[in-house]
């Protein structure tokens, strides 16, 4: 996450495990963000709740009361247009009048029509593409706040494995982008060595072979190791690789895990490995 550092919670030289928050930033406008988004969810699952419960009895009652005063209506308009039928054929009404009473039957027959299917519509609840639309607008709802959830979970920056802080290479109010150095963390766990073969001994050696370490400082104290990674690929011999021969060739890089490590072993020391191959001959440096 990039954002302003709202903490460093360790010093240079301090001690950390694993689990640890080593640094901080600020996280209220992405705490905002997350109220934002749980409104929101609320919201969207008020209105699936809604949509799934359908209409309250008491707009079903209404719709029905609606059903009887329209079906009163037509009842009246259709004795009205009996009688002018009657008085039309007696001749004691004009044309004009009879019409008239003809068109409020009709009406009231049309509004008794669209009460019913009100009711129909009411008692039916709502249209399953509105609640699949509903369910949704809730799934897209609750995986926006699961982003914002991880965003504030990256807020914190947490310390991998066990160590030592090396240096703090910001500090708190410093504006950091995503992936920019906040700390440098020297693991105690595991040590290992990057070390080289030369490609006519890579034969030789396998995965898991012991081998033994060796610093300036303790000349004859060996550090029990073995080989746990061994390169695929072959590379030139790096300028900061010396051999007995110091001559330009073909090497393949190993990674060698000491067993027994102790304060003897410190970051960026140079060492000498020892492996032990497999054919039994003297190690090999």
């Amino acid at each position: 996450m990039g954002g302003r550092v709202a903490k460093v919670a360790f010093e240079e030289g301090d001690l950390v495990k694993a689990g640890d928050v080593v640094a901080m930033l600020d996280s209220v406008p992405l705490e905002d963000d997350a109220r934002v988004a749980r409104a929101n969810v609320e919201q969207t699952s008020a209105t699936l709740a809604k949509y799934e419960a359908g209409n309250r009895p008491q707009e079903i009652a209404v719709a029905k009361a609606a059903v009887a005063v329209r079906e009163a209506d037509l009842a009246l308009a259709e004795k009205e247009f009996r009688r002018t039928q009657a008085l039309l054929t007696d001749g004691a009404i004009s044309k004009s009048e009879f019409d008239t009473a003809e068109s409020r039957k009709k009406q009231a027959e049309a509004n008794l029509t669209s009460a019913r299917e009100s009711l129909g519509l009411s008692s039916a609840g709502f249209r399953e593409e509105d609640i699949n639309a509903a369910r949704a607008s809730l799934h897209a709802a609750g995986a926006a706040l699961m982003q914002v959830q991880t965003r504030l979970a990256d807020t914190r920056l947490i310390a991998p494995s066990d160590g030592v802080l090396l240096t703090r290479v910001v500090e708190p109010g410093a504006m950091v982008t995503a992936g920019q150095t906040v700390a440098t963390l020297s693991l105690t766990k595991t040590v290992w060595v990057r070390a080289y073969v030369n490609e006519k001994d890579l034969g030789r050696i396998s995965p898991g072979m012991s081998a033994e370490i060796f610093t300036d400082t303790a000349p004859n104290k060996a550090y029990k190791g073995h080989i746990g990674f061994i390169s695929p690929e072959a590379e030139f011999t790096p300028k900061s690789v010396e051999t007995p021969e110091l001559r330009t060739a073909l090497v393949y890089r190993l990674r060698i895990i000491a067993d027994d490590p102790d304060n003897g072993l410190r970051q960026g020391m140079p060492v000498t490995v020892k492996l032990h191959p497999q054919d039994g001959k003297d190690a090999a440096p």
